[in-house]
């Protein structure tokens, strides 16, 4: 968690959770591209996700904008993405 509480990296079962929701909801399918690729695992508090690419299989780090369905790269590992997300700012990736 970040110093506002936010999960920057969820559990296994809210990841596990969110990307079934992300698959397979059929509102979600409907207003934005396929999710398949992506391995979301955290967010930052205000609907912004970040996932892994799955598929191909990268170690980059990718944030969604939930508002206009952007899939826009923000580190080039899980490693740079902690460390750019645990000081205090905030939406770092802008």
């Amino acid at each position: 968690m970040d110093e506002d509480g936010t999960d920057v990296v969820w559990s296994a079962a809210q990841i596990a959770r969110s990307n079934e929701e992300f698959r397979t909801r059929e509102d979600l399918r409907s207003l934005y591209m396929p999710f398949d690729g992506l391995l979301f695992f955290g967010d930052n508090g205000g609907g912004d996700q970040f996932a892994l690419p799955i598929s191909p299989a990268r170690p980059d780090v990718f944030v969604w904008d939930h508002e206009n369905d952007s899939r826009t790269w923000v580190a080039s590992s899980m490693e740079e993405h902690l460390r750019k997300s645990l000081p205090p700012w905030r939406d770092w990736y802008r």
